[in-house]
């Protein structure tokens, strides 16, 4: 088995006048709620193997937060996360498959749809996530991810 984590960047800002959404920075309170994010996964054994993070500001201070909790983790980032599809943030992930658990950091709807489509096999089947949210799936080893597949093992939100 092989565990895909998903977690919805914690509450960001509003976008400042002229402000590009993808630069709007975490409040505060998203700030501690990334942190709180980064000590549920460590107490729960949940720390990945690889975290792949979308370009924008609120994501990668999500990542910050949880890696000062965490400690270090290899990190990439991948533009394809940002606006993504459950599509698009399927194919990021299964060419990840290799890693024995890899967190998506990202954004709705993709990533409630992403949970939705690999529990469930429908995309449109989703609950909502909440900001700072986790949904731990559980997959076949080295299976190609599609409808279904997954096992929801764990989730939590701040």
């Amino acid at each position: 088995m092989r565990e895909l984590v998903l977690l919805r960047h914690a509450h960001a800002e509003s976008a400042a006048p002229g402000q590009d959404d993808i630069d709007r920075p975490l409040s505060r309170d998203g700030l501690a709620e990334a942190e709180a994010a980064g000590a549920w996964l460590l107490k729960h054994s949940w720390t990945p193997d690889l975290i792949v993070c979308s370009p924008a500001r609120r994501t990668r201070e999500t990542l910050e937060q949880v890696l000062l909790t965490t400690g270090y983790v290899e990190q990439r980032q991948d533009e394809r996360i940002y606006g993504a599809t459950s599509g698009t943030l399927m194919q990021v992930a299964d060419e990840h498959r290799d890693q024995g658990r890899v967190l998506l950091i990202g954004h709705n709807p993709g990533l409630e749809q992403l949970m939705a489509l690999l529990t469930s096999g429908q995309s449109d089947d989703s609950r909502g996530m909440p900001a700072a949210g986790i949904a731990v799936l559980r997959l076949p080893a080295s299976a190609t991810l599609e409808p279904g597949i997954a096992e929801l093992a764990a989730f939590w939100w701040p």
